[in-house]
Order: C-alpha cells, then structure tokens, then sequence
C-alpha cells in the first residue's frame, strides 16, 4: 500500500469516526466485545502499518463501542503504550535499527503529560469531555487528509 493511499485511509477513518461521536453524543451506546475486539485490529493494523491513527481510532472508537470517555482515555493510553512495547520488540526481534536519540525526550515529554493530563480528564464533565473528543477526533483526520492531499 502506498503512504498517500494509507495516510489518505486513516485521516478518512479518523475523520468519520469523530463526525459520527458528534451526531450521537445523545445516544447511549451498548457495550460490546465484539466492537471492541474489531477495533482493536483495525487501530493496530493502522499503528503497525503507519503508525498513526491508533489514539483517535481506539478512544472514538471506544466510544461508539459503548464506553466512557473517561475511561476510553485511560484505556486508550495504557493500550497505546502496551502496543508501541510491542512495536518496539517486534523492530528489535527483526534486527530493524532504531533510531533512538528522540526516544529520551519523548519519554520525558510523555512522563510529565501523562498525571497532566490523568488530573484534567478526572475533573471534566464526562459530556464535554465526549464533545471535546469528537472536535478533536474530526480535526485530526481533517487534518491528516489535507496535509496528505497537499504533500
């Protein structure tokens, strides 16, 4: 698959999924394993492929899958970091080289956003924590189709 057409795929995916959580912010959506576990392949056949999308695609997604906000961001992150562990592993066990002079700055940046972040999701009202995901959502992928379209 070429970069434009994956990248092209994502922002589509990403971009639907943040319009559809801000059509049904009134709607209460059944929990089920069966979405979820569909999710969880697409969101990490995006990340191993491209490895973006998976944030958006795994909270928008939970979302519409029947869970919480907030407990969709808390999962998301765990989840994101056990994959990228994943990630990382499977690069080692291939021999693929790794470039990590970011890696230290990235860990620092993500160690002090995370209880940040933990704090402000806690204290947010769980429906404007839902808007604010799906603008968030629809920005991202709007984003990423046109930075795609205009490269």
């Amino acid at each position: 698959i070429s970069k434009f057409w994956l990248k092209l795929y994502i922002g589509i995916l990403v971009t639907v999924i943040g319009i559809v959580i801000l059509f049904t912010l009134n709607k209460n959506y059944k929990f089920s394993w069966k979405k979820i576990l569909g999710l969880g392949f697409i969101a990490s056949f995006n990340k191993g492929m491209s490895g973006g999308g998976y944030g958006p695609v795994v909270t928008g997604g939970q979302l519409l899958s029947g869970v919480k906000g907030k407990n969709a961001v808390g999962i998301t992150s765990l989840a994101e970091g056990l994959t990228c562990a994943v990630g990382v592993a499977a690069y080692l066990l291939t021999k693929s080289i790794i470039d990590w002079r970011l890696a230290p700055y990235l860990i620092i940046g993500a160690v002090i956003s995370v209880p940040l972040s933990a704090l402000t999701v806690k204290k947010m009202n769980t429906k404007k924590l839902t808007v604010i995901i799906g603008i968030t959502t629809l920005f991202l992928g709007l984003f990423t189709i046109i930075q795609t379209i205009t490269n």
